[in-house]
């Protein structure tokens, strides 16, 4: 019988960016859930935050911040960026998290995460110092 299991975590990281490694709450949500064969959707349910895969390793958490301020540097000037026209000063925040991802889904087999070598999940700040969720949902058998 199909079964469906819904939480909201939510974060308040102090940095304006930064990443965290939420895969030991996704898996103690899928013990939760029950589910022995089935799918994890992981989302963040802020347009300035993320969630997303890859290895937990400090040089490579780096390098994300080094290349992502490149891309889309932090600049609140209305001069920079028109979306700090309205009166934001996150533009930057937006396009880092388009590159970052909204979700990651994830097969659950036996009960656990069905990851290849090194994947985690992470969640990726961009915008920080305020209360953002993030949604996790287990769907299956």
């Amino acid at each position: 019988m199909m079964k469906s299991h819904t939480v909201y975590l939510t974060f308040q990281l102090p940095a304006r960016m930064a990443f965290e490694n939420i895969t030991p709450k996704i898996e103690e949500i899928v013990r939760e859930s029950g589910v022995q064969e089935g799918l994890v959707l992981c989302n963040a349910m802020h347009i300035t935050a993320s969630v997303f895969i890859n290895d937990d390793e400090p040089g490579l958490h780096a390098d994300y911040n080094r290349w992502l301020e490149q891309l889309a540097p932090f600049d609140a000037s209305p001069q920079t960026y028109a979306h700090n026209r309205t009166g934001e000063d996150n533009a930057d925040a937006h396009m880092k998290r388009q590159i970052m991802g909204r979700e990651v889904v994830v097969a659950v087999t036996k009960g656990k995460l069905d990851f290849g070598p090194w994947e985690q999940i992470f969640y990726g700040e961009f915008d920080g110092n305020r209360p953002k969720r993030v949604l996790v949902k287990v769907i299956g058998e």
